[in-house]
């Protein structure tokens, strides 16, 4: 009894998960299925085998490559400024014991959970006044302002996990904090860097609001608004092929960059789950 209830509970693990990949796996064969045939209309699913006219179409018929470049550069852009100050702002949080310390840190973590929605007109107003309007710096700018919040925490939180000995031991040799950040720091929070610095490319290659709102020509769009801007031959025509390509297309860096660093990912999400 005891091993047929083992090999029950077992069974129904295995069907749940199949379950679950199932349900988060399916969505995406259908977006590369289509994106092989000639979906149009109301016909999302018309399967073709190594069709790759849409492909083709979407980097023909518009600046599709041009834009998926704006996006790795304001994407990169984004987190290169972000990782930088939150490190240096996770720093002063975590080591530097000032008044107000803990107040400042919820505010920062407070300013996260605004929706953009609630910061648009007043982002709007922000970005023309520095002439940043139809330019990518007004995206870099923007991102850089909803990743830090997030960055700063995650790091924070990190950073006061390193033993204080290892501090100590630099200041006694005569190092400076910048010194003590670039060398005993940043190798530590290696795992969360990359970590945090993920989630913050994501968020920037992904986010649609600011983008069609602050960009206007096509040669400076980003490939979340290019891709909304793909249409068929006619009003009454929506070109789901095109449509799937174009999003294939974006999601394979995603992937890429997880796959290259999985490893540092666990490592950061689980760092300080256990210790001793």
């Amino acid at each position: 009894m005891r091993t047929f209830k083992l090999r029950t509970g077992q069974a129904l693990f295995a069907l749940a998960v199949l379950a679950l990949l199932t349900y988060t796996i399916f969505p995406f064969y259908i977006a590369i299925a289509t994106s092989f045939g000639a979906g149009t209309g109301d016909h999302v699913y018309t399967p073709a085998y190594f069709d790759l006219r849409n492909y083709v179409a979407v980097f023909r018929e518009q600046p599709f490559f041009h834009n998926i470049l704006n996006s790795a550069l304001v994407s990169f852009a984004t987190v290169a400024i972000s990782l930088l100050i939150a490190v240096t702002a996770s720093y002063a949080l975590a080591r530097v014991h000032f008044r107000g310390r803990t107040t400042l840190l919820l505010t920062v973590l407070g300013v996260s959970m605004f929706p953009q929605v609630a910061v648009l007109s007043g982002m709007f107003e922000l970005i023309r006044m520095l002439g940043l309007y139809n330019n990518l710096g007004s995206l870099i700018l923007s991102y850089t302002v909803f990743s830090l919040p997030f960055s700063v925490w995650i790091l924070t939180t990190f950073m006061r996990g390193i033993p204080k000995d290892l501090e100590e031991a630099a200041i006694v040799d005569g190092a400076t904090p910048w010194q003590i950040i670039t060398r005993i720091f940043m190798p530590v929070l290696w795992p969360a860097l990359v970590t945090t610095g993920l989630l913050a490319f994501i968020g920037a290659w992904n986010e649609f609001m600011f983008a069609i709102t602050f960009i206007l020509s096509n040669e400076n769009r980003t490939v979340p608004v290019a891709i909304s801007m793909i249409s068929g031959d006619s009003q009454y025509e929506l070109p789901w092929g095109p449509i799937m390509a174009a999003s294939v297309v974006v999601t394979v860096p995603l992937i890429a960059l997880v796959l290259v660093f999985q490893r540092k990912i666990v490592e950061g999400l689980t760092a300080g789950a256990v210790k001793g």
